[in-house]
């Protein structure tokens, strides 16, 4: 059993771990934050279009993550404006960063804490919105000390579905951020190249990591919406 691990140290399992962990709670607290408004300000308007522009917001759900990696390195290249600008700004381009992995963590995970707080906010009473109003607290108020308290068991259980996907992303991460040991190398990717060059030990400790903490991550949401 010893020589099991031999091969294996403490900081070659943990890197990946501890940079998963990171990409994931700053992509989660990103797509929480900007899901929560978003699918506020969604509930609250209707123009024309809207239906397009929700369906843009959802694609990252369906589209290959090969084909989410592909635009993101488009749109963050070398040869775009915002890459130019990223590069101009931070004096380093943010592909084959960990900064990229976030991205891409955020893009694949934001459509699933946009859709929670979405139908979070559309289940709640207006009328009690409306008398927060009437005893003349402001509409951030009303949002803030109101809606939110009361979607918030959708906003809980996007968030943490929102996690748990960022943590698990592969496909978009490994073409936009790559796969460099102690910069970029998330669990998914590490796992990938550990069963690639046969440490199967090493693969396994990784993946009973990420099942457990995904396991965790899920049974909490589930005990937000228990069925009914």
């Amino acid at each position: 059993m010893d020589s099991l691990f031999t091969d294996i140290t403490l900081e070659a399992f943990l890197e990946p771990v501890l940079l998963s962990l990171r990409v994931s709670i700053i992509a989660f607290l990103v797509v929480f934050i900007l899901g929560t408004f978003v699918g506020r300000w969604m509930v609250d308007r209707s123009f024309q279009g809207q239906s397009i522009v929700e369906t843009f917001i959802m694609l990252p759900l369906v589209l290959p993550p090969t084909v989410v990696g592909f635009l993101l390195i488009v749109i963050f290249g070398n040869n775009s404006f915002i890459g130019e600008w990223n590069t101009w700004i931070f004096n380093q381009p943010v592909i084959f960063t960990w900064y990229a992995a976030v991205i891409a963590s955020t893009v694949v995970a934001f459509p699933l804490m946009y859709q929670s707080a979405k139908a979070g906010f559309q289940n709640i009473d207006r009328d009690i919105e409306e008398a927060a109003k009437v005893d003349g607290a402001g509409g951030f108020q009303t949002f803030l000390y109101i809606s939110i308290p009361l979607a918030s068991k959708a906003l809980i259980a996007g968030g943490i579905l929102s996690f748990a996907r960022a943590l698990g992303e592969f496909g978009a991460t490994l073409m936009f951020a790559g796969n460099i040991p102690g910069v970029t190398q998330t669990v998914p990717t590490a796992i990938y190249i550990a069963l690639d060059s046969g440490r199967m030990t090493l693969a396994w400790m990784w993946v009973i990591t990420i099942v457990v903490i995904s396991f965790v991550m899920l049974f909490f949401a589930r005990s937000k919406h228990p069925s009914r």
